[in-house]
């Protein structure tokens, strides 16, 4: 083998390594651009020009490649060149779209026709060759020329850089489709409004708005561990939509972290997440000898801890799971201690008494725990004082709206007073201002007279 030949091989497999692309693929490039090359320039109307490649040569081999089909009567011959005339200028001057060709009355497209440039009677492919029947493939080889010219030169060119960029965004597609639903590490690009490009090596991500935790800033440079909400290919590639508050980034973060989770023997039941503020997780095991919530937490809290330090904070409680609804949803309302607790198995209903000194607990802030306990449970929760008075529902906002309205109609109340306040000195300001008014022109009466 020629140096000129291991630097084709090698520029082959450079590119390979370079764009992430399959030798074969590169080698089908090759083949397509020598096609459409000799295509330019010697190409006839009727042939359908394959090339085969040999990197071992260097050299090529061109043949018209056509499909044995039964023979075609003349005047349906004659019928099918006036209609491929016919299309032929109707391309020129627009497009034929699929939705262009004509369908039977029964709205289904048509049998394929005859094409002279794919396909070859049979009565003329035993002529070629003997023996040869329906559904055989004849390549007839055509003389390789020395050189091409400079436009089917252009035209190689512009077909491998399609073809390669092609292939590339094919090839980086397959990659991230299989990580859909996982966790992946990138860093935070720049951001463009309220999108944050995050780069990936070789192509870029988007954290889209409703994908991003509200209090977390994204400063560009910073390494983060993203969810894989979807992946969609595009003329310009890969589209990659990740999320940083997507609830199942905690149970991959679980999956990573605890070995116990990773091989099966705990087991996420369920997840109810707050971006950036708290989360909570149910877990089980069918083996008794192993603590559930103690391997989550690990040693020292060393386990958890390494979750919370990559959610940037976020507080994560772990609940045990149970089949039986009541120790479940005591469970997840921890750390309040619960006195009672009736439900409806119809509605999915639990009221849940608690001591007044227990409320703030399972309330929690903003109602964001017993909201959190519902949502991981599948059950409606509403909270009773121990006098019996319903203080939280499963959502927790009921208070806090009623305080709301409260302030509302306060400021409302407030300005409204404000406004009566303002109109009455308003209108003292007016009536001394026409006493005065009155006065200066009496005196002014009084002076002309005299």
């Amino acid at each position: 083998m020629s140096e000129e030949q291991l630097s084709i091989a090698d520029a082959i497999k450079l590119l390979c390594e370079e764009k992430g692309i399959s030798f074969e693929s590169v080698i089908e490039i090759i083949e397509a651009a020598l096609a459409a090359a000799y295509r330019k320039d010697f190409g006839e109307k009727n042939q359908n020009i394959k090339v085969e490649f040999d990197l071992t040569t260097g050299g090529s081999k061109i043949f018209d490649v056509k499909t044995v089909v039964d023979d075609v009567p003349e005047e349906e011959l004659a019928m099918i060149e006036e209609e491929n005339e016919h299309k032929s200028e109707i391309r020129k001057e627009k497009p034929v779209l699929k939705s262009d060709q004509p369908a039977d009355e029964d709205g289904e497209e048509e049998k394929p026709k005859f094409n002279p440039k794919t396909d070859i009677q049979i009565s003329e492919a035993k002529e070629i060759k003997k023996g040869v029947v329906v559904g055989d493939v004849i390549k007839t080889e055509l003389p390789t020329p020395s050189g091409f010219g400079r436009m089917a030169a252009q035209t190689a060119k512009q077909v491998i850089t399609q073809k390669v960029r092609e292939s590339e965004r094919e090839a980086m597609y397959e990659e991230y489709k299989d990580k859909q639903g996982e966790i992946i590490v990138g860093t935070v690009q720049r951001q463009e409004g309220r999108l944050v490009l995050i780069d990936l090596g070789k192509l870029t991500a988007l954290l889209p708005p409703e994908e991003q935790i509200q209090n977390e800033r994204y400063v560009p440079g910073t390494q983060l561990k993203l969810y894989v909400v979807s992946v969609a290919q595009t003329t310009k590639g890969p589209e990659i939509i990740v999320s940083r508050a997507h609830p199942d980034i905690v149970k991959r973060l679980f999956i990573l972290e605890i070995p116990e989770i990773a091989n099966g023997t705990v087991e996420i039941k369920g997840i109810a997440r707050e971006a950036g503020s708290r989360s909570k997780i149910a877990v089980w095991t069918e083996d008794e000898n192993i603590d559930p919530i103690g391997s989550c937490i690990g040693q020292r809290g060393a386990r958890i801890q390494t979750i919370i330090s990559e959610l940037k904070g976020e507080k994560v409680d772990i609940v045990k799971y149970s089949d039986d609804p009541v120790e479940y949803i005591i469970n997840a309302l921890s750390p309040a201690k619960i006195i009672n607790i009736d439900i409806n198995e119809e509605t999915k209903e639990a009221t849940v008494k608690v001591n007044e000194d227990q409320l703030s607990l399972a309330i929690g802030k903003s109602g964001q725990n017993v909201r959190l306990a519902a949502r991981l449970t599948g059950w409606k929760i509403n909270i009773i004082s121990a006098s019996g008075e319903e203080v939280a529902s499963e959502d927790g906002e009921e208070s806090e709206e009623n305080l709301e309205k409260e302030i509302q109609e306060t400021d409302e109340t407030d300005k409204a007073e404000t406004g009566e306040k303002e109109e009455v000195e308003t209108k003292e300001e007016a009536e001394k201002a026409d006493d005065k008014k009155e006065k200066k022109e009496k005196k002014s009466t009084k002076k002309s007279k005299k």
